[in-house]
């Protein structure tokens, strides 16, 4: 049964009234302490969300101090949390009566439709979101960033189904030594760390995490109780049953990737968010499911290239738009993959095997996994796209093959990361060049 919002505070703002510059349109979530609004923003030309604090709330001093340091805290991380699984923040005003933060508007609702039944997701739709959510963590992570506060209704999900993470109000932020904002965070979703009042890491979020793949598994909680006293002791000691016990048919694989992330020992629970991606990569295959193609592929060519030397300077971000369009192409032995003299306008990048590179029947250079060929014929004016060498293959080979004509079209901070990568190739190769060049000449005298 659905229980009706309380009503507005008696000084709160109304649709059809301004916020500074922002036109409010209509209320699209209440909360205990704040008011969501879908707004416009006329200068931006573009729907905007506005979280408000409930004037009662500021008018409190405790609560009010509190909550204004939320907003505060959110705000400062918005310059350094450009990802896109995370909701971007374009706007916050903190002031003695007023404090708003204003948020890119996602249309489709949060998680929380989809923690119990009947609204469960299909088990393929569910690795999905929980992978985009690592990666999201994963590159907070890597800025010093803790969530802290991670569940269902802060995991939205946008018309198309893509996910973005909100709220980041309650993170810590380890790169500095900045006083944190405390008191924060949902106990039903709290590591044993977090409810202990320990000193706090990544691995806290990944628990959290943990129990929001459980939920949207298992349709419920996995620790439920009638006061907090009771739920913080079962949080610390008590075991919870595997998800498969409370929906039938799931992948012992899944059952395994939420009884890791869900270790009450910080030293048994996954280290790091690539072990944590890694596994529920392992469980798509494993289930051998038949997700949306687009992004189970996606999934596992992400996993793939992060592997692969080429890409190691690709941020998460970058690399994520790669995984949308290279494919994979598995070839023989004795594949001719370039001819010299021949049009051409694809970048390869191995992943396994071997490759050799020749020039009027000379060995001219072996590629391992990692290396790429093709490079020279993609940055090469339009009108000169002619391979230089041949390439054939010495072993059967796994590649990821790169049309040209998409990293020229890929956003400028991916494309610039390619044009980066081959120009460190270049480099190499005719440093190599040189010493082999170097080499037969002392040879000679």
């Amino acid at each position: 049964m659905q229980t009706a919002a309380p009503p507005p505070p008696p000084d709160a703002p109304t649709p059809g009234s301004s916020l500074g510059r922002y036109q409010l349109r209509r209320i699209i979530g209440r909360g205990s302490t704040s008011t969501v609004w879908l707004a416009w923003d006329p200068q931006a030309q573009r729907e905007v969300a506005i979280k408000c604090i409930d004037p009662d709330v500021l008018n409190d001093h405790a609560r009010g101090r509190l909550h204004r340091n939320l907003l505060i805290n959110e705000a400062s991380l918005a310059d350094k949390l450009q990802h896109p699984h995370i909701v971007a923040i374009h706007d916050a005003v903190v002031t003695g009566d007023q404090a708003y933060i204003v948020m890119e508007y996602v249309a489709g609702g949060t998680l929380e439709a989809h923690v119990q039944r009947p609204g469960l997701l299909p088990v393929e739709r569910i690795v999905e979101l929980m992978f985009k959510c690592t990666r999201a963590l994963d590159y907070a992570c890597q800025l010093g960033i803790t969530h802290r506060d991670i569940k269902p209704a802060n995991i939205l999900l946008t018309r198309d189904g893509e996910l973005k993470l909100t709220d980041f109000g309650a993170a810590l932020f380890t790169a500095n030594e900045r006083t944190q904002v405390e008191g924060v965070g949902s106990p039903a979703y709290m590591s044993p760390q977090q409810v202990r009042e320990m000193p706090l890491n990544h691995q806290t979020d990944i628990y959290s995490l943990g129990v929001v793949l459980y939920q949207l598994l298992a349709g419920e909680l996995p620790f439920q109780a009638s006061n907090k006293y009771s739920l913080v002791y079962q949080i610390i000691h008590v075991e919870p049953p595997p998800p498969s016990v409370l929906r039938p048919g799931l992948p012992p694989a899944l059952d395994a990737v939420v009884a890791r992330a869900m270790q009450k020992d910080i030293a048994l629970r996954y280290a790091t968010w690539a072990e944590f991606t890694h596994d529920l990569a392992q469980a798509f295959r494993n289930r051998r499911l038949k997700p949306r193609e687009d992004e189970s592929g996606a999934a596992e060519h992400f996993r793939l290239l992060r592997t692969l030397t080429f890409f190691n300077d690709f941020s998460d971000v970058e690399l994520w738009e790669v995984a949308h369009f290279v494919r994979q192409e598995r070839v023989a032995a004795g594949t001719l993959l370039m001819k010299d003299g021949e049009q051409g306008d694809r970048l390869y990048v191995l992943v396994e095997g071997e490759l050799s590179v020749c020039k009027s029947g000379r060995t001219l250079n072996i590629l391992t996994s990692g290396e790429c060929c093709g490079e020279m014929s993609v940055i090469a004016r339009r009108d000169r796209k002619l391979r230089a060498n041949d390439v054939q293959a010495n072993t059967d080979s796994l590649l990821f093959a790169i049309d040209g004509e998409r990293i020229r079209r890929a956003s400028e901070t991916c494309r610039m990361r390619f044009y980066e990568a081959f120009l460190q190739v270049l480099a190499a190769r005719l440093s190599s060049a040189n010493m082999r060049l170097a080499d037969s000449w002392g040879g000679g005298e």
